[in-house]
C-alpha cells in the first residue's frame, strides 16, 4: 500500500471559509479520506477536513514558494 502524504488531521481553532468545488475534486478528497482512514485505522475524516492540511503540505514543499519568500524576508 502507498504512502500518503497527509498525516493525521489535527483539531485547530477554524478560520471559516466558504468555497466551492468542483464535484470530481470533491470525489477525490472523499476517496482521499477514505483511503486516510483505512491507512489509519480510524474512521473516515470529512473530506472536507483534508482541504487544510493539504494546503499547508503543498505550501510547505513548494520550493518556488520557499525561495520567494527566503528572498522577501
Amino acid at each position: 500500500m502507498a504512502k500518503l502524504k497527509l498525516g493525521p488531521i489535527v483539531d485547530d481553532r477554524p478560520v471559516k471559509v466558504t468555497l466551492a468545488l468542483p464535484a470530481a475534486l470533491h470525489r477525490d478528497l472523499r476517496a482521499y479520506a477514505e483511503a486516510l482512514g483505512r491507512e489509519q485505522g480510524e474512521p473516515v475524516t470529512d473530506p472536507i477536513r483534508l482541504v487544510v492540511p493539504m494546503l499547508e503540505r503543498f505550501i510547505a514543499t513548494d520550493r518556488g514558494f520557499s525561495s520567494i519568500r527566503r528572498r522577501s524576508t
